[in-house]
């Protein structure tokens, strides 16, 4: 019979336990970390997004928009059949969905990896993730829904304006400077 310590558990009881909780720190907190970072992060970002885009395309017309700092930034409503910034729009339809379907779901699977390999990394780092998460959610939404994505703020001085983007466009693009940024300074990446 094996010898019970004082909370009258096992010697093998103990080794089991902090087994588990290595490999869970190893997951990044497994399933239930996933889940929560997904209900109170990715979920309300991807539901502003959506929000967003929905309030645009019943407010305004195709095309048009408004000032909202005059010579500096407007809303205008427009749609990208492309990626970032345009590019590939010239891919025919059905080609394209596929296309970019099938980017987000390798783009998805690599960021899942991620993060259940975050083990003990910062909780900014697995915010980072979550805002790629939800910009890429909240544009393949867009593309089986409309073929396209919304696109609406547009930020421009003199001639030159910034090309169009969504929320989701922002949440990508911070969470890749996010994840350079912190690939490139986090002390843990050096050993």
């Amino acid at each position: 019979m094996a010898k019970k310590n004082g909370n009258g558990r096992t010697f093998d009881d103990e080794i089991v336990e902090i087994s588990r909780e290595s490999v869970d720190r190893e997951r990044g907190g497994g399933l239930r970390s996933i889940l929560m970072w997904g209900a109170f992060l990715v979920l309300p970002l991807y539901l502003a997004d959506q929000l967003t885009k929905w309030l645009v395309c019943r407010n305004v017309e195709i095309g048009t928009g408004f000032a909202v700092i005059p010579g500096f930034f407007d809303i205008i409503h427009v749609r990208n059949t492309g990626a970032a910034f345009g590019i590939l729009r010239g891919i025919p339809e059905p080609v394209r969905t596929y296309f970019f379907l099938g980017i987000t779901v390798v783009a998805l699977a690599a960021v899942f990896f991620i993060f259940c390999k975050a083990g003990d990394r910062p909780w900014y780092f697995k915010a980072i993730l979550g805002l790629v998460v939800a910009g890429a959610l909240g544009n393949i939404t867009d593309r089986f829904l409309l073929g396209e994505v919304v696109d609406f703020f547009s930020f421009y001085v003199g001639r030159f304006r910034w090309p169009t983007f969504n929320l989701a466009d922002t949440y990508i693009s911070i969470g890749m400077a996010g994840l350079l940024v912190s690939v490139l300074v986090s002390p843990r990446d050096r050993e």
